[in-house]
């Protein structure tokens, strides 16, 4: 039988090359960074989630290193069994203090905090209402559950109303909508989203991946950014990305919902604990946050240098307020080509294109970091705007 599927496989692997979308894997051989080594070429990265510049932090890597000689490298245990050290519950409490919830679980990854949150929270007589941008982590876990599906156009508040509307005989209801849309960089209208729920009797859970330690005058996300800190009933989130970039994620809100999932979310039950040292990194970072703002302001100055000297050169870039900057490409090929001609300026971006973006609205994703300093951004300004007019862009 595997002939046979080995032929149809070849058949689709140079169906995806032939169209110039295949995807290559490039090496790095560095601590990931600002600057970094790629196929034994130094070159400036804008397109890691590092957004605060931590993955390579020296006060991470210290505690990670302390954390290897006094609990271990790993724990060899799901939690419930033997895997829940004192890091782990003074983690949750970190992340619980910096968001204002009640309590917190940790996954393995925010793909696992999503895919476990839904089915042991609600059944076939409930409602979830879905922003149609969310994460394919969030649709994969809606797709676990037994709850009836509802989607609203992105950020569409009217459509969202209109699904609240057509979900009202359901006995629960839960709004889901990303903080920050990975591919735009748009941040959700969480006040409007909010102030529906409460008039049409619904919940709301908020994934913070892309907007935490970025969106909010402190980097607490997009609750901060809109004054709910502390009303959202679920916030899921990563330390993956702006919280040192390691893996981890984490689910955050009202306490009987955290002990529920304690007791009955499958990836938190199957799956090994956070490594100690990840943890403990993990302490230290929020610890870092609660001292300073200085990466943030750093940021949000980068991203307004960034985004107003692209738009000034002449590229269509896609309204944000975050660290996601999406230079509009619309065609797939396109943006492989521009993608390529940038790694060889010393600038790393990708291009993204359907399925991952919706079709004819390929782009680059620049993500921009507080590690980026000013001749970085202008380096990468210059690139772009000479790839542009080579390739009649701009």
């Amino acid at each position: 039988m595997y002939s046979k599927f080995q032929q149809h496989l070849q058949s689709e692997l140079s169906a995806i090359q032939s169209a110039g979308l295949y995807k290559n894997e490039r090496i790095i051989k560095s601590a990931q960074g600002a600057e970094i080594e790629v196929n034994g070429h130094k070159v400036l990265n804008f397109c890691a989630n590092n957004y605060l510049g931590l993955a390579n932090n020296p006060q991470l890597i210290e505690a990670a290193k302390q954390a290897f000689d006094a609990r271990g490298y790993g724990m060899a245990s799901v939690r419930f069994i033997c895997g829940t050290q004192d890091t782990h519950k003074a983690l949750e409490a970190k992340i619980a203090q910096f968001f204002g919830t009640e309590d917190t679980i940790l996954y393995a990854a925010c793909f696992d905090a999503n895919g476990g949150v839904f089915e042991p929270l609600l059944g076939e007589e409930d409602a979830i209402i879905s922003d149609s941008l969310n994460h394919a982590s969030i649709i994969d876990g809606v797709r676990l559950c037994k709850a009836q599906r509802f989607r609203y156009a992105n950020a569409d508040m009217a459509d969202l109303e209109k699904q609240l509307q057509a979900a009202q005989s359901c006995r629960f209801r839960l709004v889901v909508t990303d903080g920050v849309f990975s591919m735009d960089g748009n941040v959700a209208p969480l006040d409007k989203i909010y102030e529906l729920a409460n008039r049409y009797d619904a919940m709301v859970m908020v994934d913070e991946s892309h907007s935490a330690g970025v969106v909010g005058k402190t980097g607490r996300g997009v609750t901060e950014r809109f004054d709910l800190r502390g009303k959202v009933e679920i916030i899921t989130g990563t330390l993956g990305k702006a919280f040192g970039g390691a893996i981890g994620g984490f689910t955050t809100g009202k306490k009987e919902i955290i002990d529920l999932l304690r007791q009955r979310s499958r990836p938190y039950l199957f799956s090994n604990s956070l490594p100690p040292s990840v943890a403990a990194a993990g302490i230290k970072m929020f610890e870092i946050m609660d001292e300073t703002n200085e990466l943030q302001d750093k940021l949000h100055a980068n991203t307004d240098y960034f985004v107003s000297r692209m738009k000034a050169a002449g590229f269509d870039i896609k309204p944000t307020e975050s660290a996601i900057c999406a230079v509009m490409l619309y065609d797939a090929r396109l943006s492989q080509e521009f993608a390529a001609k940038m790694l060889e300026e010393g600038i790393y971006v990708t291009g993204f294109y359907y399925p991952v973006v919706p079709q004819g609205q390929a782009r680059i994703r620049v993500q921009v970091s507080a590690a980026h300093k000013t001749e970085h951004l202008d380096k990468a300004i210059a690139a772009f705007t000479k790839i542009g007019k080579e390739l009649k862009v701009i």
